[in-house]
């Protein structure tokens, strides 16, 4: 295969470390409902499929059922007090912005395919300082399906200028290996996100634990 031109990332537990703030969040929301918190390293596994899917993770590890339209409710809060405070503990993990430098530096577009909202992303990047770096910023909300609907990753590609055929794939947990996969794009799965299987088990097409290691993935699948 060519070089890839277009490398694509997820968001939360790939890019940066979103989960002290969406647990704060998490745990906000349970706080109402009168639900005891969920420590940081339990519930870091719950990330990943929206702010919806979390909530309904958090109130199942209560032993709490709710209805759709009390579901409706707790997002919306989350939503509310998650983008007051979307970077207060949230950091880029180490290495990424020089591992973004290089790629930059050796020409690839990049791009972000992401469960979480467009507008949220959009403000955590900013927040940040990334946003920049990136040719598009793509939510659950962009084209309204999300992860691992191959949808999506093709729809980034594209408004990011890039072409399919030569894109890469870069996330932590089953729903970008299955959007790869689906899309026929390779994908390189970093061990240090959330996820509840293990990322080796996921079997995507190359491993990495520290973004230092990306570019060489990256390589190694262009030979």
């Amino acid at each position: 295969m060519s070089s890839p031109r277009t490398v694509v990332f997820d968001l939360d537990g790939t890019l940066v470390d979103t989960a002290p703030d969406l647990i704060n969040a998490l745990n906000f929301v349970l706080a109402r409902e009168g639900l005891p918190p969920l420590p940081l390293h339990s519930a870091r596994n719950m990330i990943g499929a929206g702010a919806r899917k979390m909530i309904e993770r958090g109130l199942e590890a209560e032993g709490r059922n709710v209805s759709l339209d009390e579901l409706a409710r707790l997002t919306e809060d989350f939503i509310g007090y998650y983008a007051e405070h979307i970077a207060d503990a949230s950091r880029p993990f180490d290495g990424l912005e020089t591992a973004l430098d290089e790629l930059a530096g050796r020409g690839f577009r990049l791009a972000v395919c992401t469960n979480k909202l467009e507008w949220l992303s959009k403000r955590l990047l900013d927040r940040l300082d990334l946003s920049r770096r990136f040719a598009a910023i793509c939510g659950a909300d962009t084209f309204g399906v999300a992860k691992p609907d191959p949808t999506i990753l093709r729809q980034t590609v594209a408004r990011a200028g890039g072409e399919l055929a030569s894109a890469i794939m870069v996330g932590d947990a089953g729903p970008d290996v299955g959007v790869a996969r689906r899309a026929g794009v390779p994908v390189i799965g970093v061990s240090f996100g959330y996820t509840e299987v293990p990322i080796l088990d996921l079997k995507p097409d190359r491993i990495i634990d520290h973004m230092s290691e990306l570019h060489q993935a990256i390589e190694s699948l262009s030979s």
